[in-house]
């Protein structure tokens, strides 16, 4: 071809010098060979690049997206059904090819044409590497984030970043499932009711989800209420939320779901920092460390926090007992590790959390002191598969004060002490969980935990403000199960995951003391031990029909054993008094649910749905002793002005719905989500009191929305404005107290100014919206407009 071109442009130079002759028939000549000859040049440096995309398996991969690139030319397209691609007329003999596609390691291949200037290439895509995209929560075994069910959620680090909320239970409140016992948030809200609640299950104090930290539970061990405090925001990598019943792996404390947060690794080393001040006297700082040398690795994390807040009652209704209600707190984590062999380490961690709250009236305090230490190992053992063990214990102690408010309606100006609370909690357990891969499309895994907690409330109890019994009431509880998971890749396409757990639950040493102070004869009662086993099985199937488009179905049973707050300590908000019961049996919940998830527009448009339904037999709510059709069982003697509340089994609760999901990437830039539940969750049986039969779970909305809408150009500014809207709930279970709906807007802005520092500011209601979050009868309100500035620090600059 190089000669044939020199020639050409031999005649070409010729043929322009005659030119000057003027002949027209030399022109036209020239002319002509100039076309014959351009032509065959041109052609000589087209090629036709073409491939089939496959996985590991040989399979092929649809909609994969493949990127050829050329000198100065570049083309992309995705693969069709059958995983093939084909470029033609590329303007050259060599270039390079990158090929990506959900669920896989991108891949680029360098490719040459041949002699008849065609390329025929086979690429095969590895799955994504698991530091990537994996979940841990709904497999104790790590899973890739395309193997999950589609309800299952993962926020990063960023995008709590990105969140304008300050406190990290409101930063979970993006997703509409979540949510805790009441509205209020954890900065003002009493510790035993920050237990969190999934798709309208409720939380009646304690948690009807479980809460983890690398695999470490964080529910407390008395009451399995929730510290969300106690975890250093700057330590979180990432956040993962399964809304589905899990005590097919994980147990008791399961029942709804998961929530784990999974901490950021000591490499790369480094240290962040964020500090900002706030209104109502809000300082804030969580600072984060970690490195490694050699075969050490260390990580440090901790955070000290305060605010004034507000009061919670609203002005029209507030008397002189009432006070802002405000917290306080500091905690620290420490790690420290060590590499051993090819992939294993070992580690220990320890942590401890300093809480203190007024809440709301100069006599109602509480403060909050818990330790825990942990051991634990990551063990690769070659082809016997992986081993991960753990092992906790946690120490803590609770103190609580309660008051009576007289002139309830009007006035309130007299507050009198009702109770002295002292609760000392210990709860230690381990676990071992092994998992092998067998094949290429098969993984197993075998576990077993066991944790036993130990408490008691001590009660120094007041007569009109004199202290007149002693009362001790607590006992001890364990519980011992074991698990088995089976995760099969039946084709490429299909996902089969088949679990059950069986797990044997005991309650012992029991009792309650009373000693009157002055006149009155000392009672007491030895509750008998009692225990019960529980069978969970789980079964998903999860079909991936294309690159764009996937769904899934599970069936599920789970358990839920009641806490030892709920069997043994009573408690009282406002003038409503409520009082535990001993006699309560564990509650047991079966639910399914089918998603489906789909996008579009090379995944600038993702949408999700999921449709749900769970039962709960047996299920614990504060039942009031009143106004039903039939007498409550276990109800105390009746206290003037005072409502009376008693824990108590119903007979099944049931809560239907659906949730539905969208994120559009409207531009580089800009990116919106919307999230919406639906669940009709309400009594559908208590034989004691058929009056409850229909009524709404109480602290349960029918509706919740949220949206985020971002925009994010680092060199400008980062904006982020989130929405949320919780429909009408009540604070009871006669559904006599309503809670209306509302919407609340936040605002965050942020800028980076060089050196790893950007500044940032937040508004939390930016439209300073009063709801109710609480009515006893008096209502109590949610966060009014709240505003902070500060810096983040990042070394080095991500």
């Amino acid at each position: 071809m190089a000669l044939r071109t020199h020639r050409g442009i031999s005649l070409v130079l010729s043929l322009f010098r005659r030119r000057k002759t003027g002949k027209p028939l030399r022109l036209a000549a020239f002319l002509c060979s100039l076309i014959f000859l351009s032509i065959p040049a041109a052609q000589a440096q087209n090629s036709r690049v073409e491939g089939v995309v496959r996985d590991a398996s040989g399979a092929s991969v649809p909609g994969a997206k493949v990127q050829l690139t050329a000198k100065s030319y570049s083309a992309a397209m995705t693969t069709d059904s059958s995983g093939a691609f084909a470029f033609e007329s590329v303007p050259d003999l060599s270039g390079t090819l990158a090929v990506s596609a959900s669920g896989f390691r991108s891949v680029t291949q360098s490719w040459t044409s041949s002699g008849d200037r065609h390329v025929h290439l086979e690429i095969t895509l590895a799955p994504a590497s698991m530091n990537q995209q994996v979940q841990v929560t709904a497999n104790r075994a790590a899973t890739l984030l395309s193997d999950v069910p589609v309800s299952d959620v993962e926020l990063t680090r960023e995008d709590l970043q990105d969140t304008p909320a300050l406190t990290l239970d409101d930063q979970l409140r993006q997703v509409p499932g979540f949510s805790l016992y009441r509205r209020s948030d954890s900065r003002v809200a009493n510790p035993t009711t920050q237990g969190v609640s999934l798709r309208g299950l409720g939380a009646n104090g304690a948690s009807r989800a479980l809460v983890l930290q690398d695999g470490i539970p964080l529910n407390d061990p008395f009451g399995g209420w929730v510290y969300w405090d106690r975890i250093p925001s700057e330590s979180i990598s990432t956040v993962e939320i399964a809304q589905e019943g899990a005590s097919s792996l994980y147990g008791s404390d399961a029942l709804g779901g998961v929530v784990q947060f999974i901490s950021r690794a000591a490499e790369p080393a480094g240290i962040s920092l964020e500090t900002s001040y706030g209104n109502q006297n809000t300082p804030d700082l969580s600072l984060w460390a970690g490195g490694q040398k050699g075969k050490w690795e260390s990580t440090f994390a901790g955070e000290v926090f305060n605010t004034d807040g507000y009061v919670l009652v609203p002005e029209a209704d507030r008397g002189p007992v009432d006070t802002r209600a405000g917290s306080a707190h500091g905690t620290a984590d420490l790690m420290i590790g060590r590499k051993i062999g090819e992939g294993s380490e070992i580690f220990a961690r320890g942590s401890y959390l300093d809480e203190t709250r007024q809440n709301g009236t100069p006599l109602q305090t509480n403060d909050t002191k818990l330790g825990q230490g942990v051991l634990g190992a990551n063990l690769q053992l070659g082809s016997f598969g992986a081993l991960t063990l753990r092992f906790y214990a946690d120490v803590q102690t609770y103190h609580q004060s309660f008051s009576s408010v007289t002139s309830v309606v009007t006035n309130r100006d007299t507050e009198t002490l009702t109770d002295l609370q002292t609760v000392p909690a210990q709860g230690v357990g381990g676990s071992a969980v092994w998992s092998r891969q067998i094949g290429k499309r098969q993984t197993i895994v075998a576990g077993l935990d066991d944790h036993e907690e130990i408490g008691a409330s001590h009660d120094i109890q007041f007569t009109k403000g004199v202290p007149s019994a002693n009362q001790s009431s607590g006992g001890r509880q364990r519980t011992v199960g074991i698990f088995g998971e089976d995760l099969i890749q039946i084709t490429p396409r299909w996902l089969l995951s088949l679990s059950a757990r069986v797990d044997h639950w005991s309650n012992f040493d029991a009792s309650t003391v009373r000693i009157p102070l002055g006149t009155g004869v000392p009672s007491g009662i030895q509750f008998a031990d009692r225990s019960q086993n529980a069978f969970s099985p789980r079964a998903t199937l999860r079909r991936q029909i294309n690159s764009n488009i996937s769904w899934d179905a599970s069936v599920y049973r789970a358990f839920r054993a009641p806490t030892l707050n709920e069997l043994y300590r009573s408690f009282r908000q406002g003038n409503t008094m409520t009082e535990s019961n001993a006699y309560l049996n564990a509650e047991h919940l079966t639910g399914g649910d089918a998603g489906l998830s789909a996008s579009a527009f090379d995944r600038r448009l993702e949408f999700r749905s999921t449709f749900f339904y769970n039962q709960i037999v047996n299920p614990v709510a504060n039942v009031t002793c009143t106004a039903v059709a039939l007498p409550v069982p276990d109800c105390p003697a009746p206290i003037a002005n005072t409502i009376l509340r008693v824990r108590e089994n119903l007979g099944r609760l049931s809560a239907p719905g659906f949730e539905l999901g969208g994120t559009g990437h409207i531009t580089r830039d800009f990116e919106l989500s919307v999230g919406y539940q639906y669940v009709d969750s309400k009594v559908s049986s208590f034989p004691a009191s058929p009056a409850l039969v229909g009524l709404w779970i109480a602290q349960v909305p029918h509706s919740a929305l949220t949206f985020q809408a971002r925009y994010s150009n680092p060199r400008i500014i980062e904006l982020s404005v989130d929405g949320r809207m919780i429909g009408k709930q009540f604070d009871d279970d006669l559904n006599s107290f309503p809670l209306g709906r509302f919407f609340v807007l936040d605002l965050a802005a942020s800028r980076s100014i060089g050196r790893g520092v950007q500044i940032f500011g937040s508004v939390e209601n930016l439209f300073n919206e009063k709801y109710a979050t609480a009515a006893t009868p008096v209502p109590q309100l949610g966060l009014p407009i709240a505003a902070r500035i500060g810096f983040r620090f990042e070394f080095p600059k991500r």
